[in-house]
């Protein structure tokens, strides 16, 4: 059996800016992106704090270092600068992966800056 599994979380991610003309996409500082393993045009969900809104799209690269969380297109009408959003990603296991699977948690801080990580590894049996 296959289940679905957090996969990485960007938790407390401040909103920097957003275009409603830009093609729809969430755009995420690299650096970002690397501590939580998610990749460019992986499909995430966001969980809006601020208003309760949940929606999902794909990711793009914003520069590294740069604290960008950017919300294009459609997905504008429902974040906005300020608002506090958590990003996650999910995976498909088998049963016997998931016993030793841990998902990579990341909490920001001031401007969108990490501060603490959960690494993501495999638990020992």
């Amino acid at each position: 059996m296959r289940r679905t599994m957090l996969k990485s979380k960007l938790m407390r991610a401040v909103v920097t800016a957003s275009d409603m003309d830009y093609e729809g996409s969430l755009g995420v500082d690299a650096a970002l992106l690397e501590a939580a393993d998610i990749i460019p045009f992986e499909k995430v969900h966001i969980y809006n704090l601020a208003n309760g809104e949940r929606f999902s799209t794909y990711v793009i690269k914003e520069p590294a270092g740069s604290g960008t969380i950017a919300v294009y297109g459609a997905a504008a009408h429902k974040a906005g600068p300020g608002d506090v959003i958590i990003i996650v990603s999910y995976v498909q296991m088998e049963d016997d992966e998931i016993a030793y699977f841990r998902p990579k948690v990341v909490l920001l801080g001031e401007n969108n800056a990490i501060k603490a990580a959960q690494e993501g590894q495999r638990r020992r049996r």
